[in-house]
């Protein structure tokens, strides 16, 4: 615990020294306006989420699972594994069995293997000639991802399987063949802007401190008004037909569209899978969202604080999908599939892996499959929430 606390108070430390020495001009917000140095939220949360000393992805200990801070769809038995395993298995044979594939954001790897594992027990010759990549920026996840990888002990029929950060993709040649990227729940932890309308007017929502709290426990950090950081988040929400309501907050994630665009220069020919939660811009920005998404988890219990647990709790938002799919569009990809994962998962015959059972043992393997299959189609976080989006080029 004392580490935890120590590497917190640095990071801290070091945002409130950075916003001191490179702050823009921002007004505080409360009863009187005052004039305040303010980063904006986006390089607020891009700090705590990837400072490369103190970051919640870049240091410590897992933080996806039982023991870390929150579950990935993966962690609901195989299920989603064993059917993202089937689709890619159909688009790997649509290339002539000549593909390489890749998960960005692997987290401890659990799906990644899961994947593997069903390419394995259904014998697929072309995995002799696939390299796998599984691509994540904590090094801890990483480590505990290759821990498992070598504790299951199958013999790997694969050509490659390579455990690597995002750095290091730099060397990999996605150009030589088709390339089959997943990014499971990836992009909502992407930092993102934070606006807001006030008056009439859009603001972004900077991070300030009054320096004098700094040493306090609590209540360093606050939020400002700013004058919009980039000019490409106006021109996001004028192109997805987002109007806000006075007073009402939104977060736009311009690094997701990068991403996406990035990953059209990447890829020569292939496939792009993102599986995350969000909605279209018309919800996100709906009358009932006047906070926006952003929420915080720690410990499995979800607040909307990102001022607590600075570097040891997750800061996500909704994915907008509308946007994904106009920057898809625009950098040459083509939307091949789109729709809620529940009914992606019934596309691909989820259904028919119900398993008929007479209850004598709840805790069987056919009753354990069917409540997974129950939890991954009827489950409030994971049925309508969760979307399935596949870009081709």
């Amino acid at each position: 615990m004392e580490v935890v606390m120590h590497h917190s108070e640095q990071l801290r430390t070091r945002i409130a020294a950075r916003i001191k020495l490179e702050g823009a001009a921002g007004m505080k917000l409360g009863a009187h306006s005052e004039q305040v140095r303010c980063l904006t939220f986006h390089d607020y949360m891009a700090m705590c989420l990837y400072d490369p000393d103190y970051g919640y992805y870049q240091s410590g200990k897992v933080r996806v699972g039982k023991t870390g801070d929150f579950y990935t769809s993966s962690a609901v038995g195989s299920i989603m594994g064993e059917k993202l395993a089937g689709y890619i298995a159909q688009q790997v044979e649509g290339y002539g069995g000549c593909a390489d594939a890749a998960e960005w954001g692997a987290g401890t790897g659990r799906l990644s293997h899961q994947i593997i594992h069903e390419w394995e027990q259904a014998g697929h010759e072309w995995i002799k000639q696939m390299n796998y990549s599984v691509i994540d920026g904590n090094p801890v996840h990483l480590e505990e991802a290759q821990r498992v990888g070598k504790q299951e002990g199958r013999p790997l029929r694969l050509a490659g399987l390579r455990y690597m950060l995002p750095k290091e993709t730099e060397a990999c040649d996605w150009q030589a063949k088709p390339t089959i990227l997943l990014a499971n729940e990836l992009l909502d932890a992407f930092p993102v802007h934070r606006i807001v309308k006030r008056e009439g007017q859009l603001w972004e929502l900077g991070v300030t401190f009054m320096e004098e709290e700094l040493r306090s426990e609590g209540g360093t950090f606050q939020y400002a008004y700013l004058p919009l950081s980039d000019p490409l988040i106006e021109e996001s929400l004028r192109a997805d037909g987002i109007h806000l309501r006075e007073g009402q907050e939104l977060e736009v994630n311009l690094a997701a569209e990068r991403f996406i665009d990035w990953m059209a220069d990447r890829i020569a020919e292939g496939m792009f899978i993102i599986v995350d939660y969000g909605h279209e811009a018309v919800e996100l920005s709906a009358s009932h969202r006047m906070r926006g998404t952003l929420l915080c988890y720690k410990d499995h219990r979800a607040h909307d604080d990102p001022f607590q647990f600075i570097g040891e709790q997750d800061i996500t938002a909704h994915v907008n999908f509308t946007a994904c799919r106009r920057a898809a569009e625009k950098a040459g990809w083509q939307v091949i599939y789109y729709d809620t994962q529940k009914q992606f998962l019934l596309d691909q015959g989820l259904l028919g892996d119900l398993t008929a059972h007479d209850g004598s043992d709840p805790f069987g393997e056919a009753a354990r499959r069917n409540r997974s299959i129950r939890q991954l189609l009827l489950g409030d976080s994971m049925s309508e929430s969760f979307k399935v989006m596949v870009l081709q080029k």
